[in-house]
């Protein structure tokens, strides 16, 4: 009776002299920047340990602080105790600056595009399951990092191959190459599965193949006895989703890639041809050649994304992404081609030579020809209210904000005069602009091949410098793509993650690069689709890829929670020390010259909302120039986000009016053919007979 009788005293005690569960909290503003809100809770009574559940999934169940938030917007919190009480408060940091207020205006509008363009269908009616399970816990070497010079040998196990083991038991001991000798202790609980026999190396920093292979530093498993699902810190299960938007440009781009009879690959070298000049005719109508429009259509695609996105997609979806953004960019040379052929056909043509082409005309006109004057009209203006939008913001203030942080982390002097940065920037973008796409087409036909050649030389200077890890790094890439770790997602998380990356950086299926195509000089409008094939091809296949090879030949592929371009700047001066001063500057060229693309797309979409005068294309260019002061200046944090996402929402509008005409794009492309074979398209050759 004795051994009942004070477990119930105790829970008695418990009971009277326990209080009920009482939060209280102060919401903090620390500073006028965004993103920089706090809350702060005080709990009383209950019973301890206590757990507080943040809608902020970045904040741990265990923390009663939660940092890093968005002022103007409201976080809840659920504080449960030992005994099951629980509370819960909801918070808003006040804002105190006008950036605060966009901010905060803008994130729910975010939160809000996000779920229609990020919204997993396959999830939705059940033939998916986006929650993220991990089979099995990966035992690496105690506080192993990328950067390790040192090697490790297995001396020998403390437990059994195939044993039960319990979080925090002994599992082996291992030495460094300093002869110390180390516990390693399990970090979960299951069945062990050896990785490494005794006495064998697990990780030599000298040893290529170590560096190169994803997750060489491991020597064991821990083989969980039914799959655990994988948790954001605040307890919130992690998601592998399937984008609507992802599937959407990607089963778009592989419908016109058999549509058009795989145009990206038969149709390869005559694009080379035309973009070289050999079919320029220069009485055909039009402003610039196939060359300058394809530069002008490539700088609006080729940037930060390449250096910063990439390195993202690698991070979190390894070397195995990296197959998939190629198969993706290969799949996007048949949308391009559909778009810009289509851009071409449809373009208006006034009488001083200003053309007014893209997916606004073949939209509202392409469709009116099927009986679908409606449709195309409501269409087209969709697509126009996209484009100018993105122009202000993803193609304009997203393109100074980034170049300028990137500049000023090269450069300190740079700090802190953002608003200087922004308004040279725009005095530079202001003069090219200014001059219409002439003078456009005139810059970008300089500067994109300039920028692409240091970016691809300085890539291929790296992988030469490790050119004996091409093995090992390209059996990475090919296992990571079909037999990746749980951790990455699985195979379906690494192909989203690939396809992802590909589909947002070469914009194939958008339309943007439609309307620089429709200036070109031609008389077939398959031509340009011709040439604008090559978009995907150098932006993605080339671009992308290289950086991506830099990044696993280098082994900072394993690299995790370092923001993008940091990470490719890293990957870069592991070799060439110098490289990333080069690197600051490329960004900012990228950057420059896709504002200055941009320009011309939102110009266009503004012209065809507002009147194609030349009062309205000054407006537009006023408003373009001083929002390129405010994104340089100005954290605007989810407005840049918003608008950078109606750069996806572009395609819409776009891909539907691709679907319905593009039975007339391979009639065209038909008889293009046959004219080729025969002979009867201008050749500058012909002028010299």
């Amino acid at each position: 009776m004795k051994k009942y009788l004070l477990p119930f005293i105790m829970l008695f005690g418990i009971m009277t002299f326990s209080q009920d569960l009482a939060v209280t909290g102060k919401a903090i503003n620390p500073s006028d920047d965004i993103n920089d809100g706090a809350i702060e809770l005080k709990v009383d009574g209950g019973t301890e340990p206590y757990t507080y559940k943040w809608s902020n999934q970045s904040t741990s169940l265990h923390s009663k602080m939660s940092s890093g938030l968005v002022e103007g917007v409201p976080y809840t919190v659920t504080v449960i105790d030992a005994a099951g009480q629980s509370v819960t408060k909801v918070f808003t940091i006040k804002t105190q600056s006008i950036t605060e207020v966009f901010n905060g205006t803008m994130t729910p509008a975010v939160s809000a595009l996000g779920s229609v363009l990020f919204w997993d269908p396959f999830a939705a009616i059940g033939i998916y399951d986006p929650v993220a399970y991990a089979d099995e816990k990966m035992i690496a070497v105690p506080n192993w990092s990328h950067d390790v010079q040192d090697k490790f040998v297995l001396k020998r196990w403390l437990k059994p191959n195939g044993a039960k083991v319990k979080k925090g038991d002994q599992l082996a001991i291992i030495s460094n190459s300093q002869g110390t000798e180390e516990t390693v202790l399990s970090t979960a609980t299951g069945k062990l599965d050896y990785l490494v026999e005794e006495g064998k190396v697990i990780y030599n920093s000298d040893n290529q193949e170590h560096v190169i292979e994803q997750g060489a530093h491991y020597l064991a498993s821990i083989k969980y006895d039914e799959p655990m699902v994988m948790t954001h810190p605040n307890g919130d299960p992690i998601t592998k989703g399937i984008p609507f938007i992802v599937m959407w440009l990607v089963l778009g781009a592989l419908f016109f890639t058999i549509r058009m009879g795989f145009i990206n690959i038969k149709g390869f070298r005559h694009s080379i041809d035309l973009a070289k000049g050999k079919y320029d005719d220069p009485n055909a109508p039009g402003q610039v050649t196939h060359f300058q429009a394809l530069a002008t259509a490539v700088s609006g695609t080729v940037g930060l994304g390449n250096i910063a996105g990439v390195a993202v997609a690698v991070s979190l979806g390894g070397a195995g992404a990296t197959f998939w953004m190629i198969v993706c960019g290969l799949l996007g040379m048949s949308s391009k081609f559909v778009e810009c052929t289509l851009g071409v056909k449809y373009r208006d043509i006034l009488p001083d030579g200003r053309v007014f082409g893209g997916p606004m005309n073949y939209l509202r006109y392409g469709l009116e020809k099927r009986n679908m004057k409606g449709l195309g009209k409501v269409l087209a203006g969709f697509f126009a209210v996209l484009a100018v939008g993105a122009s202000f913001g993803g193609g304009n203030m997203f393109q100074a904000n980034q170049s300028f942080e990137q500049l000023a982390g090269q450069f300190p002097i740079l700090a802190g005069n953002g608003f200087w940065f922004g308004v040279i920037t725009a005095i530079l973008v202001g003069v090219v602009i200014i001059g219409g796409i002439s003078s456009i087409a005139r810059v970008t036909g300089k500067i994109v091949p300039i920028m692409a050649s240091i970016y691809i030389v300085a890539a291929l200077v790296v992988i030469v410098m490790n050119i004996e890890n091409i093995g090992p790094a390209f059996s990475a890439i090919f296992e990571g793509a079909f037999n990746p770790g749980a951790l990455k997602g699985g195979i379906i998380g690494v192909l989203v993650i690939g396809f992802q990356r590909a589909a947002f950086s070469n914009e194939a299926g958008v339309g943007s690069a439609a309307i620089a195509h429709s200036t070109a000089k031609t008389n077939h409008p398959p031509s340009e689709g011709f040439v604008a094939l090559l978009e995907p091809f150098i932006d993605t296949v080339v671009v992308c890829t290289l950086t991506a090879l830099v990044l696993i030949f280098t082994g900072m592929h394993e690299v995790e929670g370092m923001a993008g371009a940091q990470l490719t700047s890293d990957a870069f001066a592991s070799q060439i020390s110098w490289f990333p001063y080069v690197l600051a500057l490329a960004v900012f060229l990228f950057a420059f010259s896709t504002m200055i693309s941009w320009s011309y797309y939102g110009m266009r979409a503004w012209t065809y909302l507002f009147g194609k005068s030349r009062k309205s294309e000054m407006v537009y260019k006023m408003f373009f120039l001083i929002f390129v002061v405010i994104g340089a200046s100005v954290s605007l944090g989810a407005v840049l986000d918003f608008s950078d996402m109606m750069i996806l929402a572009m395609s819409f509008p776009n891909i539907i009016g691709l679907y319905i005409m593009s039975g007339e794009v391979k009639k065209d492309l038909n008889e293009y053919w046959v004219k080729l074979k025969a002979n009867q398209l201008y050749k500058k050759q012909k002028l010299a007979e």
